[in-house]
């Protein structure tokens, strides 16, 4: 049969020749390559929100640390929910919850500044991996004595400083430590808020399972989690990829080097101002957490699941806080933030103390949340990107002093004052309070910009104009910071 050959030609056109089908091929090629790069930018612009929140990701040691905190934390905030309602349940007194409150933090205000200048001369990672072990030696004790029916209020106090005394080691090293997982020092403010929101997505998470476990099997169960999660924390920091640091040499003494740091931060108007605005809002505000069994029983005539609904609002509110704080590109604002985060807490606090709802409570839960994490994210990004690398540790046991130091005469403050006045009333006391000290923290921005402007200039974080030629009004007024 005899072979038909067909024109290369579309039907009724000219005939397409080898030069023409190569030059249709290459217009095609090119277009579907244009299409392709338009559309893996349009993927790119799509995620580079959720880059720019996670960009710390890109160092290996801090994604080992986010997840062994993410699951430690967890069980941290079980075993804390557990433990404040074990103590209502055992003994009805607000007076005995702000007592173990006091107890797990009272070491924290005592013995945190040593730990500060200890993290400044040793190596923080195996400090870490010390009071790691240690903390779950304690959660497997408070779960045997539980779980053999033999847990007494007097035990829950003694574990609760010894793990108040873990806990002055461990923040402060715990809290440098974030600096030597990220190599660039423009992701720390990222790293921090992200750390917060690991902290912050566990206080949503763990209240709310903790809550359900204590009414399905009782609190042991929380305290056998939280004790196994401390073994995610110890393998991820044992996978860690650490250059080992070597510990610093010091002829003086140790309470040399703490004057030496306390010199250091009293001298910095914006350190000095920081601590005391967080030491105010940790003795006055803070403390609402060790009332809330109080709230959801007697106020709003709930259970455990009630109780563990306030604290995961509360947590949800931070966990917004602190997505807001990681998608900030640049620390530029920071001071102002402190400012209005702190008046926040309060109006939420003051009006969470008149609430007789459980939808209204929740909600104000939220906005307590979300500020007070702000508020306190902020404080540490500052600290941490404005201090020197060789007081890094004891500014930051300042940090914990001024925020967990402080709280136990909060918590022994408020069980104080809950039982004579009223639960709703020391709230409100606490709101008022916090208010009172933003309104004086703002007073004082203007000084506080001025004095941080020459830090940030040196950093690089603020452009000067190279040309020496500054307006009038860059002369006279600091950039916000």
């Amino acid at each position: 049969m005899k072979k038909v050959s067909y024109p290369n030609r579309p039907l009724g056109g000219p005939s397409v020749g080898p030069p023409a089908r190569k030059y249709l091929y290459m217009v095609a090629r090119s277009a579907y390559n244009i299409g392709v790069m338009k559309t893996l930018k349009d993927r790119v612009k799509s995620i580079e929100p959720l880059m720019l929140i996670l960009r710390a990701f890109r160092y290996r040691n801090y994604r080992l640390f986010f997840g062994g905190q993410s699951i430690s934390l967890v069980g941290t905030w079980m075993q804390q929910i557990a433990m404040s309602w074990l103590v209502f349940k055992m003994t009805g007194s607000v007076f005995l919850l702000g007592v173990v409150g006091f107890a797990s933090q009272l070491p924290v205000s005592i013995l945190v500044p040593f730990a500060g200048v200890l993290a400044d001369r040793w190596d923080r990672y195996r400090i870490l991996i010390a009071t790691q072990t240690l903390a779950m030696a304690q959660a497997i004790a408070v779960y045997v004595l539980v779980a053999t029916g033999r847990i007494e209020v007097w035990q829950i106090i003694a574990l609760s400083v010894l793990l108040g005394i873990v806990n002055a080691f461990d923040v402060p090293a715990r809290q440098a430590f974030v600096f030597d997982l990220v190599e660039k020092r423009q992701d720390l403010g990222n790293a921090i808020a992200l750390n917060s929101l690991i902290f912050n997505a566990a206080r949503l998470i763990g209240p709310s399972i903790a809550g359900m476990m204590i009414a399905i099997s009782g609190e042991k169960t929380c305290f056998l989690v939280n004790a196994l999660s401390y073994s995610v924390v110890i393998i991820a920091l044992f996978a860690m990829r650490i250059v080992p640091r070597k510990s610093v040499k010091h002829a003086s003494h140790i309470m040399h080097g703490l004057k030496e740091g306390v010199a250091y931060a009293l001298r910095s108007v914006p350190i000095r101002s920081i601590l005391l605005i967080l030491g105010l809002i940790s003795i006055a505000g803070v403390p609402y957490a060790v009332l809330m069994p109080a709230v959801a029983t007697e106020i709003l005539g709930g259970g455990p699941q009630v109780f563990g609904f306030l604290v995961a609002a509360s947590g949800l509110g931070a966990l917004i806080g602190a997505l807001y704080l990681a998608s900030r590109r640049t620390i530029i604002g920071f001071s102002s933030t402190v400012t209005l985060a702190t008046g926040l807490f309060g109006v939420g606090l003051f009006f969470f103390s008149l609430s007789r709802v459980l939808v209204i409570s929740l909600v104000l839960m939220l906005v307590v949340g979300l500020s007070m994490m702000v508020q306190i994210a902020s404080s540490n990004t500052i600290l941490q990107t404005i201090v020197d690398d060789d007081k890094r540790g004891r500014v930051m046991s300042f940090y914990t002093m001024a925020f967990l130091g402080t709280a136990p005469f909060g918590s022994l403050l408020a069980g104080g004052l809950a039982s004579r006045i009223g639960v709703s009333c020391t709230l409100m006391i606490g709101g008022i309070a916090c208010v009172a000290g933003s309104a004086f923290f703002a007073i004082k921005l203007p000084s506080l910009r001025k004095a941080m402007h020459p830090i940030y200039a040196r950093m690089g974080i603020i452009t000067e104009v190279s040309t020496g030629i500054q307006s009038a009004t860059e002369l006279i007024r600091p950039p916000e910071d």
